[in-house]
């Protein structure tokens, strides 16, 4: 009875959705229709310019989101329809491009040797670096994100949260880790984030977690934030999108809940602030930068969380990912177009549109500027000069 109610409350929540176009609904990243129309764009004086190096198409997301891999000097990149394609970091020429084979709804990992795409009938493609198909693994679920190659192991998060393990050679399944999740839950393109000897993963009922990348054994459970209110709807407090793991510190941020960072030896939390996203964070030295929700980017004190500065000037647009980026911060928007922050200040530095549909995935750095992919499937290799 408890999931019929969850199914039926998502049922209303998603009718509610309006008319047609790509929107981060933060029940489900694949929903139509923003509820209020996207903050207008003021003009910026004296814009730094935003040059593009190079620009591709790949073919679109349809209701998927697909980020680029970037590996040894080449990009990969994917789109629903099962084409898999390897370009050159640098100029942009395609090298290969072949079909997959399935409908994909998950890509694409890469470690410059294999390449790893997921589709909605929870199949796992690997392909070799040259695009011939070395092995296809089954999960438990529909496979929304891109898998993560590290070392001799394939990982893939299905959509029901379970983290599988596959042998890099074969395919073989070396292990499975699983938790019970609530019934109402964030549908999210958010996988995992491998460093070393570890993987780390963010869940629904706002917890971060640390495993084993041997054996998918459990190493700590960090509390990002914890559920509130009364219904099931005001209690989502879900981990959607991937953590950000450095040297001696993990941080993520919850949809309704907070933004945190721990101790990476022992999930100990170093710091929390209030606060609610479902699109994730990014850090450099100094800050940890966040797209709310309501579409403001905020930065905050890496060592402490103190807010410092907020840029509430791109509400209800649906911003990706930010992208710490030397001085500046790169954030994407559900019409395509690419804003430049300041990293000191928030202050607005420059523009670039692309094709005019949405950018789900995070912005991708490379050598000389960073890459974006629309989910009208194009390709652009920008720099801020």
């Amino acid at each position: 009875m408890r999931r019929l109610v969850a199914l039926l409350v998502l049922s209303t929540v998603f009718s509610l959705g309006g008319c047609s176009g790509f929107s981060w609904n933060p029940l489900n990243w694949f929903d139509s229709g923003p509820r209020h129309p996207p903050a207008p764009l003021e003009p910026i004086a004296d814009a730094v310019p935003v040059q593009t190096l190079w620009r591709a198409s790949i073919g679109a997301a349809d209701r998927s989101v697909f980020a680029p891999a970037v590996v040894d000097g080449s990009v990969f990149a994917a789109a629903s329809n099962g084409s898999v394609a390897r370009f050159d970091e640098e100029t942009g020429r395609e090298i290969w491009r072949v079909d997959a084979g399935s409908r994909l709804s998950g890509g694409v990992g890469s470690d410059g040797v294999l390449v790893a795409v997921g589709t909605a009938e929870g199949e796992v493609i690997t392909l070799e670096a040259t695009g011939q198909v070395r092995w296809k693994a089954r999960v438990s679920s529909e496979v929304l994100a891109a898998p993560d190659i590290a070392g001799d192991l394939v990982i893939v998060r299905s959509a029901d949260s379970r983290i599988f393990g596959f042998d890099a050679r074969d395919g073989r399944r070396r292990w499975v880790y699983q938790r019970a999740t609530p019934s109402l839950a964030v549908r999210s393109p958010a996988g995992v984030v491998t460093r070393a000897q570890y993987v780390f993963a963010g869940f629904p009922g706002g917890k971060l977690v640390a495993l084993a990348r041997s054996n998918g054994g459990l190493r700590w459970e960090g509390t990002v934030s914890l559920p509130r209110g009364t219904t099931e709807l005001e209690r989502m407090s879900d981990v959607s999108a991937l953590p950000w793991i450095g040297e001696g510190q993990a941080c993520a941020v919850a949809h309704q809940g907070r933004a945190a960072c721990f101790d990476l030896a022992n999930g100990n939390m170093l710091w929390a602030r209030p606060m609610s996203s479902s699109a994730g964070i990014s850090v450099n030295d100094r800050y940890v930068f966040v797209s709310e929700d309501i579409g403001a980017v905020s930065a905050l004190a890496r060592s402490g969380g103190t807010s410092l500065w907020r840029q509430d000037k791109l509400q209800y647009r649906h911003l990706s990912t930010p992208l710490a980026l030397g001085r500046y911060v790169i954030v994407g928007d559900a019409e395509g177009y690419v804003h430049v922050l300041s990293a000191d200040t928030g202050a607005f530095v420059g523009r670039v549109q692309t094709d005019g549909s949405a950018i789900a995935a995070p912005p991708v750095p490379i050598a000389g500027g960073f890459l974006v992919q629309t989910t009208g499937g194009g390709l652009y290799a920008l720099a801020v000069r």
